[in-house]
């Protein structure tokens, strides 16, 4: 029988999985509207939470979501969306909010990335979300779930625009200084949030509600864009810092090439937590980041044309690759109202057989 490393930040069962629809389902589906009182009016937050859940468990409740249908939770953030938009607001960009899309950031394209942390906290878009985590306090005593908290070059895109790779070059001590104050601001934030409700990341990966911890799970989706050597310069030095003061530590990686990051991020203190943007190389990854949690991200995009068979035998491959079920999760993101109830089926069913094939008769031998 196979013996299985587990990571004891995690305490995870084996492969645990989750999925997000995307706004545009949830308007066609659920009739739910994404205008601003949807991510800061307390009686909406309630409400359409509770229509969320109860809609998962309608559909796919014998695969243990929609746990929590009928109940009133005071969450302070959209847990069934991925969206992370209020750091940017925040700081000052515009954020339009529509019917059946996420919060859409305007980038503000400001002169010079240059931020004010104290500033963001005075800001309105945080005063209104202090009202509503006042507002649910006050009512239900309590809070609970997070805000997509985004990451450093996320932000930093979103306040200057592209111009910020060619400061990079051009201002580089200018990008550090800036960098560092984005840091404070989200770190802060992240504080703020998880003291109050014990959890920071699941608007991020609702995979991560399955831990026993809350993972500080750090977006970098942008780093697609940018070489493992300017990481290691500009960005590094944060994630260090953070995997030694935030563990489970997590980062949030969903373009196509992680694995051309595998080697940087095996030289992180801690990495507990990679998601693993679709087309990522899991075996590459396994071999660099033996203890660490791989999330495997299948495409929203590509999933729509599959057959259950087709999503079966994908999801299949991909677990076979990162080659440790206590070590590997899957999830589907931001599948738009194209996708069928049957693709997100297939999704649960063949993790759900996955997991029966792992365990055996015995159930699997780990070690810690």
């Amino acid at each position: 029988m196979a013996v299985y490393r587990r990571n004891n930040q995690l305490n995870n069962p084996p492969l645990p999985v989750d999925i997000v629809l995307g706004p545009e389902w949830w308007h066609k589906h659920a009739g739910i509207s994404f205008d601003r009182d949807f991510f800061f009016h307390p009686a909406r937050r309630v409400e359409d939470e509770r229509r969320m859940e109860q809609v998962l468990y309608e559909k796919w409740g014998r695969f243990g979501v929609g746990t929590y249908r009928g109940q009133q939770r005071p969450e302070v953030g959209a847990v069934h969306l991925a969206a992370g938009f209020l750091i940017s607001e925040m700081l000052g960009c515009e954020v339009r909010y529509t019917e059946n899309l996420p919060p859409q950031v305007v980038p503000a394209n400001e002169p010079e990335l240059r931020v004010d942390p104290d500033r963001a906290f005075s800001s309105n878009a945080f005063s209104d979300f202090r009202k509503l985590v006042e507002g649910l306090q006050g009512k239900y005593g309590q809070v609970c779930g997070d805000v997509n908290w985004a990451g450093i070059l996320n932000v930093a895109l979103d306040l200057r625009g592209q111009d910020v790779f060619v400061d990079m070059f051009d201002a580089p001590h200018a990008v550090e200084t800036g960098f560092a104050q984005i840091s404070q601001v989200i770190e802060k934030f992240v504080r703020v949030v998880q003291g109050a409700t014990g959890t920071s990341s699941i608007s991020v990966n609702r995979n991560v509600r399955h831990f026993d911890r809350p993972v500080f799970l750090h977006s970098e989706c942008s780093h697609t864009m940018i070489s493992a050597r300017d990481y290691k310069k500009f960005l590094m030095p944060f994630d260090v810092a953070w995997s030694r003061r935030h563990r489970p530590f997590g980062i949030h990686y969903c373009g196509p090439d992680p694995h051309r990051y595998a080697p940087v991020f095996a030289e992180l203190p801690h990495l507990d937590f990679l998601d693993v943007g679709w087309g990522g190389d899991l075996a590459v990854l396994r071999r660099f980041l033996p203890d660490t949690f791989l999330n495997i991200r299948l495409g929203p995009v590509e999933i729509v044309e599959q057959s259950a068979d087709q999503i079966r035998q994908t999801i299949t491959e991909l677990v076979t690759q990162s080659g440790n079920p206590y070590l590997t999760g899957v999830c589907c993101i931001n599948m738009d109202d194209r996708v069928t109830d049957e693709q997100v089926t297939a999704i649960f069913q063949t993790v759900d057989e996955l997991r029966r094939h792992y365990q055996g008769p015995n159930g699997p031998d780990t070690e810690p």
